[in-house]
């Protein structure tokens, strides 16, 4: 059996353990307000609040249409918009495969500071030999920049 197909399968199983407990987390919250609340059982049909029933009776009524609602309810509706977008979320950062960079960020450094000091040396080539009255080539002889420190210095 490959690593994928072992992946998914935990995967799956997960998926099917988090339904589990959202169902019985579900249902704690149901019993937990039935306990808490005396409230008026109102009929779905009718709409109106019928006569107040010992707590046994609304206990059962109120378990029987939670559990017909939990079948009813598929795992999306049960969730929100929020941790619907949430899940899809983590769901995509798991699935995501690492990026393979074909041109790695050290060679595009390397490449950049190249370029730079390629455009430092022609552009001292056209401001010497083409503004200037000078041979471009000139421009990159140590001897240049030395008469030109001489001059800017000027020991006397």
């Amino acid at each position: 059996m490959s690593t994928t197909n072992q992946f998914d399968k935990t995967k799956e199983e997960n998926a099917s353990e988090k339904k589990q407990i959202e169902l019985t987390s579900v249902r704690n919250v149901i019993e937990q307000e039935s306990v808490s609340k005396k409230v008026p059982v109102i009929s779905r049909r009718t709409k109106e609040a019928e006569p107040d029933l010992s707590e046994d009776e609304a206990k059962e009524r109120r378990r029987k249409r939670s559990a017909s609602a939990e079948i009813e309810m598929t795992e999306t509706q049960a969730q929100t918009r929020k941790q619907q977008k949430k899940q899809q979320k983590l769901e995509k950062r798991q699935n995501k495969m690492p990026r393979l960079r074909i041109f790695p960020i050290w060679l595009r450094i390397v490449v950049v500071v190249v370029l730079a000091v390629v455009a430092l040396l022609v552009g001292l080539m056209i401001g010497y030999g083409g503004l200037g009255d000078g041979n471009p080539r000139d421009a990159l002889k140590w001897e240049t920049w030395q008469h030109i420190i001489d001059i800017v210095v000027k020991e006397e």
